[in-house]
């Protein structure tokens, strides 16, 4: 395989497969990694948990090799200088065309197996969060929340817009408050 190829193609390894990742991320999706990865470094400064932006690879064991968008692990010792060995608390897939197959099926299976206790799937395009919590060694839907646009909070009634979720706490942090418009900020 060229360098040039490498550089330009991404893989993972699922099920002892090799699948290749987009080749680059769309803005929206740029944005979107790098607004999470922003708030929780922010909020996990100085506290036990690290922030992992994408990147980074994740060996969950010998047939599986992910590249999360974002991840937070709370055991430092799984935390090497090459890769992340071990379940993270949180990973955050951001959706692309490319990948929104695995993502949604067959990887979000294994993060559950493998002990993730919670796993958000973002699509920018929708400006929404899947968010998915742990049920023993299978991920429940815990919610999905959206960010409104404008147009459609215009037509709702002052009591509808009332009731419209604008913040959703994560399961391992009691006390961060995430904004659905600090996530999908600048985007497109």
């Amino acid at each position: 395989m060229s360098e040039a190829y490498q550089e330009k193609f991404r893989e993972e390894l699922i099920d002892g497969k090799t699948v290749m990742m987009s080749p680059r991320p769309s803005f929206n999706h740029n944005q979107v990694s790098y607004n999470i990865a922003t708030l929780f470094a922010n909020y996990l400064k100085g506290k036990k948990c690290t922030p992992i932006a994408d990147g980074m690879a994740l060996y969950l064991n010998d047939e599986n090799h992910f590249v999360p968008d974002f991840m937070v692990v709370c055991n430092p010792d799984k935390i090497k200088n090459d890769g992340i060995y071990g379940a993270p608390d949180l990973v955050v897939e951001v959706l692309s065309p490319g990948t929104m197959k695995n993502d949604r099926g067959r990887k979000k299976n294994i993060y559950a197996q493998h002990g993730v206790l919670e796993y958000w799937l973002v699509s920018p395009g929708d400006k929404s969060i899947e968010v998915y919590r742990a049920d023993g060694n299978e991920f429940a839907l815990y919610d999905i929340y959206t960010l409104r646009p404008d147009w459609e909070l215009a037509k709702m009634t002052e009591k509808e817009r009332s009731e419209v979720v604008t913040h959703f706490k994560c399961s391992l942090f009691d006390d961060l408050d995430i904004s659905l418009e600090d996530i999908f900020y600048r985007t497109l």
